[in-house]
């Protein structure tokens, strides 16, 4: 760590206390039983989820990339709003309002079980490793593995490997009741933490406003300095929203259609009194170490400058829950998408209960990629960027249409959408990767990847709609 923070035997006591009440809660979680089908109790916690822990278990996975919005505010200012808040916003909106009631109504466990009732098998087997792929925890691994190297000086790869078992170890018994008991723990950590550290600036270092007045004029603009057609992209990619495995779970979880929706509606507020807070905290940074070098060090390097012991290691036990509810919740869904979606679906044999059995080879098999392509990861920004531009063109329509017949086609065209939304989006991130970067200035014609996607997706969409026979219908 190339500006090293240094903790107080109080600080560590802290961090201590935090890992205990996980063990703690990990092991009633996972003794704790749910009426219901074996699948749905450990898969969506048998579809009892109540308003406030819809909300804090939303809020909290949502939400796990604390180091990469500390750096992206550093760097670009209020434009960190611009592009990590308010697109998120207006597609969760979209999402409680269109999607919450029908993905609840439906009930069925996962997505490509809707891709599957709606499309088709092949559909839904494609759905299944485009997931899987979407929610690959890895870059929320890699920041967990990096902040216990910073906090305890261990060797990266132990960190990683350390930290995603005691991330996970519960989740294997205990399931989706488990990774909702201990979001709703980490959500009151991560709120209180950054509202800590937020509190800290003012009282030493003047009001907001002050604050912000010392910004550079750039990092003042909306944009942040940003050119508006990256801006522009990273809108088509908040779509993510859509068809992240984390709203559809959380959704069919959900005790009823009503909660699902309000309780989206209520995440919105949540998400924007945090972005509130740790955009503001990361403008501090830039203020009061106006020269960091990395940039992604800005929070810790931060609670170096304002923090006393005690509060220090308050503060790193809100991040590390921030990140750790995104760890385990997208380990639980990559995994569910490994042992119910791929294996369990294209097995002979559907007997009861072993999607699950297979579900919890799949936690062992997703946290060891995840701890692989973690050590290999240069950028957690990054990453988002590539993942959101190849995956979201191929999963979109096939999603939309599974919940609207009207307009749904042909199998065969959505099969060939989903192949050509994403195959034609990553041969162009590889021209432009060949050329000199994943940026507009190195894509071909200097027109970013995911339009050609999403066009591709639409056109063929286009043709199998044309090519529906009309349908008799009758009074």
């Amino acid at each position: 760590m190339s500006n090293p923070v240094h903790f107080a035997p109080l600080d560590y006591a802290l961090i201590a206390v935090y890992f205990a009440f996980l063990v703690v809660i990990g092991v009633f979680t996972a003794r704790r039983k749910v009426a219901g089908a074996q699948s749905e109790d450990f898969m969506l916690a048998g579809r009892s989820l109540t308003l406030p822990a819809f909300v804090a278990s939303l809020v909290a996975t949502w939400y796990g990339g604390i180091l990469g919005v500390g750096q992206f505010a550093y760097e670009s200012g209020v434009a960190t709003w611009t592009v990590f808040g308010l697109p998120y916003y207006l597609f969760a909106i979209v999402y409680a309002l269109f999607l919450a009631g029908k993905v609840r109504g439906v009930a069925r466990l996962t997505i490509p079980d809707t891709l599957q009732a709606a499309h088709s098998r092949p559909v839904a087997l494609l759905g299944s490793l485009f997931l899987f792929c979407l929610v690959t925890p890895a870059p929320y691994t890699l920041m967990l593995g990096t902040m216990l190297h910073d906090m305890f000086g261990w060797p990266l790869l132990l960190a990683l490997v350390l930290g995603t078992v005691l991330s996970v170890a519960f989740v294997v018994t205990g399931g989706f009741n488990t990774d909702v008991r201990t979001n709703i723990f980490q959500f009151f950590l991560m709120f209180t933490a950054f509202a800590m550290i937020l509190g800290f600036a003012i009282m030493k270092h003047g009001s907001i406003g002050a604050m912000f007045a010392h910004l550079p004029h750039d990092l003042q603009k909306p944009s942040g300095g940003l050119a508006w057609p990256l801006i522009v992209v990273w809108y088509f990619i908040a779509m993510w929203t859509l068809v992240d495995p984390g709203f559809h779970q959380r959704c069919s979880a959900a005790s009823s259609p009503r909660i699902a929706r309000n309780g989206i509606l209520i995440s919105v507020l949540c998400w924007a009194l945090f972005d509130f807070m740790t955009i503001t905290t990361g403008l501090y940074a830039r203020v009061l170490l106006p020269n960091l070098t990395p940039t992604v060090e800005a929070y810790p390097a931060l609670s170096q400058l304002l923090l006393p012991a005690g509060a220090k290691g308050y503060f790193w036990v809100g991040m590390l829950a921030t990140v750790m509810s995104t760890v385990i919740s997208y380990t639980l869904i990559a995994a569910i998408t490994v042992g119910r979606d791929l294996v369990w679906r294209f097995s002979p044999r559907h007997a009861e209960g072993r999607d699950v059995f297979w579900t919890r080879i799949g936690v062992v098999l997703s946290s060891a990629i995840a701890i692989f392509a973690a050590y290999k990861l240069p950028s957690v920004v990054g990453l988002w960027y590539a993942i959101g531009t190849a995956f979201i063109p191929g999963l979109l329509l096939p999603l939309l249409t599974a919940y609207s017949p009207r307009v749904r086609v042909a199998p065969v065209y959505t099969f060939v959408a989903m192949l050509l939304g994403t195959g034609l989006t990553l041969v162009w991130m590889v021209f432009g990767y060949r050329a000199g970067g994943l940026d507009e200035e190195h894509y071909p014609r200097h027109i970013e990847p995911i339009y050609v996607g999403l066009a591709a997706s639409v056109l063929v969409w286009a043709v199998g709609y044309a090519a529906r026979r009309p349908v008799l219908v009758t009074r």
